[in-house]
């Protein structure tokens, strides 16, 4: 599929037509997630989680890569995307029970899975990967906030009250601002999911990701650990680079990489250098056919 030849919704359409859905409970309503398998159960899973003020969405150019070699599962996590606010205390510990149950009752509750988790979802994925242990093979984390000292406060404009042309255009500055580096990389289909994503954004993510929990759960881990930023990452203070030496430090045996000229959202900006890494990093934990 030609992603300069589709409309942005048809495109989003065609690739959550190709999942099954799923809901779990989640404080009093219920948590979706969507489970792409084109190998009819038999692939390892890898559980991705998205960022802050996001959906599955986030993934929308990482999902098709991992087909079929993997089964793909992809929660919009709690108070995100189409699902309920999580029951309190809304802390990382917290919100991470909640979807590792989830993840039990879909795939089961002895199956092993990576996990993979963008900014917010980064925090997600540790806090999993150690409340799970060594039943999680391996945890990477991409432009995870929380990593060495705090990162900066990128100013966004309110778009909830906007419409039409300026409605667009704010968001192309958000996505400026926060998501990507090379202004020639925000097209349609990401201002689309920007848009998506803002209006069901209700979970207060930033305090969570700055909270310490990402460390703390790196800490207890069990698994090998991965992670990449984006070099001109903008949350990141001085960027990427100091990012991936903090946690180089930290966690010696982990594969940490810097991604060229490219900014938070680097699964999106970046695939073709994202998704041949994230192969590699899940390979190596890959059970054995």
């Amino acid at each position: 599929m030609n992603d300069h030849a589709d409309h942005p919704q048809a495109i989003i359409d065609h690739l959550q037509a190709r999942a099954t859905r799923h809901e779990t409970p989640c404080g009093e309503g219920r948590m979706v997630w969507h489970l792409w398998d084109e190998s009819g159960g038999t692939a390892p899973v890898a559980v991705l989680f998205h960022g802050g003020a996001g959906s599955w969405r986030h993934w929308i150019r990482t999902i098709p890569a991992l087909l079929p070699a993997w089964r793909v599962l992809v929660p919009d996590l709690p108070g995100l995307g189409e699902s309920d606010m999580p029951p309190e205390p809304d802390d990382a510990d917290a919100i991470a029970a909640v979807v590792a149950d989830g993840i039990d009752r879909i795939i089961g509750p002895e199956t092993s899975y990576d996990v993979v988790g963008f900014s917010f979802g980064g925090t997600m994925a540790a806090c999993v990967g150690a409340l799970r242990g060594k039943r999680v093979r391996s945890v990477t984390i991409i432009g995870s906030s929380g990593v060495g000292a705090l990162g900066s406060q990128v100013k966004l404009e309110k778009v909830r009250h906007l419409e039409g042309q300026e409605r667009w255009d704010t968001h192309r500055v958000n996505l400026s601002r926060l998501m990507i580096a090379d202004p020639d990389k925000i097209d349609d289909l990401a201002v689309v999911i920007q848009d998506w994503n803002t209006v069901r954004s209700r979970l207060r993510t930033p305090q969570i990701s700055r909270s310490g929990a990402i460390m703390r759960a790196i800490d207890r881990l069990q698994s090998p650990l991965n992670g990449m930023w984006g070099e001109f990452d903008a949350p990141a203070n001085p960027k990427g680079p100091e990012r991936v030496e903090t946690l180089r430090k930290h966690k010696p045996d982990a594969d940490i990489r810097l991604i060229p000229k490219t900014g938070h959202w680097a699964a999106y900006e970046s695939p073709d250098f994202v998704n041949p890494a994230l192969l590699d990093m899940l390979g190596r934990t890959r059970p054995k056919s």
